[in-house]
């Protein structure tokens, strides 16, 4: 029996992972693609932004939502479970493509590809890591020397590189191709500097592609027959030997709020929050006042981006924001207080 294909889409928060999976999706060319989505926080974002795109691949029940977790800590409670059902359905089925959440660890993931229910029926072609190059080039991933300093003043035994940092590299260390997102606001020059941070951390020469706004052709990424999990030793990890890791270091705050009366103000206190309190990713839908058309907003750090997608119709007009950080420095009541609508 030939195994069922699956792509995993790794990559920092706000890297763009939905974005390109939602291109993937418009360019199924009659390919059957079942999606697994996963959201570190307890609000389910994502898959909605897959379900509109995915009509071409995709039929009722092949998208799949897992939230309040990290896919790669809930291997036996959530991705073994929904990984038979998907195999368990009576129709032909071409691929699978996961997107992992932000702060995923790939490596725990492939491991799980050996469990007995699954691992005669499904393979890894690939794993497709994102990097946000403006970012990369910006040095925001990189251990900052000042702190390593200070961190071996302290206790000489402390890990010297940040939380970030270690999912970065793990997620890039485990790819079989890493596209460079956002290369439009990168430039040239950022680009080549992403790609010199990169390949520094990198064990092995894999393919750089910049991409953007998702725009690549699926052939590039998908069909790849890596076999990623018999290849795990040529993908090194910073949590190598542990059977468990934990994601003590991020927090997630899901905030309701009522509709937006002034969009700027909306934009302008997020951005004054990620400087204040270190947040990494914001994202969700805003009901405005007087507009039938509901607000995407996302924010990477102090970069937001926001626009009217497409009418509420018959949902609810509910303003949620979902918001991403480091332990400590979220506080969920100054995020309430602090959000000008």
């Amino acid at each position: 029996m030939s195994r069922v294909p699956v792509t995993v889409l790794t990559g920092f928060l706000g890297a763009g992972k939905t974005t390109l999976l939602r291109s993937l999706l418009t360019q199924a060319d009659g390919r059957r693609i079942d999606v697994i989505v996963n959201e570190f926080g307890d609000a389910g974002f994502d898959g909605g932004l897959v379900e509109e795109c995915a009509a071409k691949a995709c039929a009722p029940g092949d998208i799949v939502e897992l939230t309040n977790g990290c896919i790669c800590c809930t291997v036996a409670d959530d991705f073994i479970p929904t990984m038979d059902k998907l195999l368990a359905r009576d129709r032909p089925l071409d691929a699978i493509v996961i997107e992992t959440s932000g702060l995923a660890l790939p490596q725990p993931l492939l491991k799980a590809f050996d469990w007995p229910e699954i691992r005669s029926r499904i393979t890894v072609d690939g794993v497709i890591a994102l990097a946000d190059a403006e970012a990369v080039a910006a040095g925001r991933f990189a251990p900052d020397p000042a702190a390593v300093e200070a961190q071996r003043a302290a206790a000489e035994n402390l890990d010297h590189e940040t939380p970030l940092s270690e999912v970065f590299e793990d997620q890039i260390c485990c790819a079989d191709i890493v596209l460079l997102t956002k290369a439009d606001l990168a430039g040239e020059g950022g680009l080549a500097a992403a790609r010199a941070a990169i390949a520094a951390e990198m064990p092995r020469v894999v393919p750089m592609l910049p991409v953007t706004d998702g725009a690549i052709d699926p052939r590039v990424i998908l069909g790849l027959a890596a076999a990623a999990e018999s290849d795990l030793a040529a993908r090194p990890s910073h949590h190598d030997g542990e059977e468990e890791h934990e994601h003590d270091d991020f927090a997630s705050v899901v905030v309701d709020l009522p509709e937006v009366t002034d969009i700027e103000a909306l934009v302008a206190s997020v951005q004054r929050l990620a400087r204040e309190q270190n947040i990494l990713r914001a994202k969700g839908y805003l009901a405005v006042a007087g507009k039938p058309m509901r607000l995407l907003l996302q924010s990477v750090g102090e970069r937001v981006r926001h626009q009217f997608d497409r009418p509420w119709g018959s949902e609810p007009r509910q303003s949620k924001l979902v918001v991403i950080g480091e332990q400590g420095d979220i506080d969920e009541h100054a995020i309430r207080a602090g959000l000008v609508i």
